[in-house]
Order: structure tokens, then sequence, then C-alpha cells
């Protein structure tokens, strides 16, 4: 019998153990004309030592908020990820920069927007970091004005006490509309 009670004891704590073992990255943005974006990311610390490359598959949270001249001008985040919404990310772990465009891969991010920035949504906001630039979509256009050369360095950094925004998360998300 006591060993049963140490294994429910056990059991019941690892929802602890797996909320102090998570990486939470934020990062910032700097496009032209003013614009710029914030953003965080979250996933299973333990990657980081088992993997080069962090992507969207990985990922537990993230979201992003952009601004022009200080006026915010949209946010995204994984709750609002629909099947139709392109989504790709690449983080690489030693640098902790997210992955510029190589020769392989023409186009290594795209949160909530395509290459050609129209995709985005109906007052929607985006971000693409490709080969021809880096640049942000909003209401469903390209927003030329914000690009910035497409090798620009991409840092993020680390700060796991950072509070992560409610659409952030798609779980929290489904379980305050659930009513839980």
């Amino acid at each position: 019998m006591p060993r049963f009670h140490l294994t429910l004891v056990a059991l019941a704590m690892l929802p602890l153990a797996a909320a102090a073992d998570t990486a939470t990255y934020k990062f910032k943005w700097a496009g032209s004309d003013g614009y710029r974006m914030d953003g965080v990311m979250s996933f299973d610390a333990t990657l980081l030592s088992t993997r080069e490359r962090i992507t969207h598959d990985d990922l537990d949270c993230f979201a992003i908020s952009g601004t022009h001249e200080g006026a915010p001008i949209g946010t995204w985040g994984l709750a609002e990820l629909l099947p139709e919404t392109t989504w790709y990310l690449e983080f690489d772990v030693a640098s902790e920069s997210f992955t510029l465009p190589n020769s392989e891969t023409a186009v290594t991010q795209g949160w909530n927007m395509n290459g050609t920035g129209n995709d985005c949504g109906v007052d929607g906001f985006g971000f693409n970091l490709g080969n021809y630039a880096q640049d942000i979509c909003v209401d469903n256009e390209l927003v030329v004005a914000s690009q910035v050369d497409p090798t620009a360095p991409f840092p993020a950094v680390r700060d796991d006490g950072l509070a992560l925004p409610a659409n952030a998360c798609p779980g929290a998300v489904l379980m305050m509309k659930s009513g839980r």
C-alpha cells in the first residue's frame, strides 16, 4: 500500500516537473519605417540538449505582436492556428537565433504569413523571413515598407520567467473557451 501511495504522489507531481522543464524565449524584430514586432515562444527545455534546431512542431506556445511607430497593428498566436494557416519556424539552438534563408531553404520563417504576404487574414498580422526580405503582413497585405535584409540576424533571449499572452498557448485557450 505505501508503494501505491508513493506512485500516486509521483504521478501527481509530473505536471509540475513538466512546467519546470519549459524553455521560454522572447524576441524583438526591427523592420524598416518604424515597424516592430515582439514575440515569445516556449517548448520542452530538454530539446535544447537533444536537437540542433527547434521547429514549429516542437513549440508549445508562440505569439507575436506588431507595432508601427509605437501604435499596435496586430497580433497572432498559436491559439489562432488553423489548418490553412502558414506556419513554419526554425530556431538554431547553438546561436539562439531564428535560421536565415540559405541555398537549401529559401524561406525559413512563416508565422501566419506566406512569402507573398497575402494570407495573414482579414484584420490579421503575420511575419515572414525568406530569401527576398524579412517583412510583415497586415490585413492580408504585404507591408513593403517594413522590409529589411533577409540576412539580418534575428536572435532570441531565454527568459523562463516570462508571462505568455493568452493567445500564445492553444490548450489554455481551448480550456478557457470550454469553461474550465
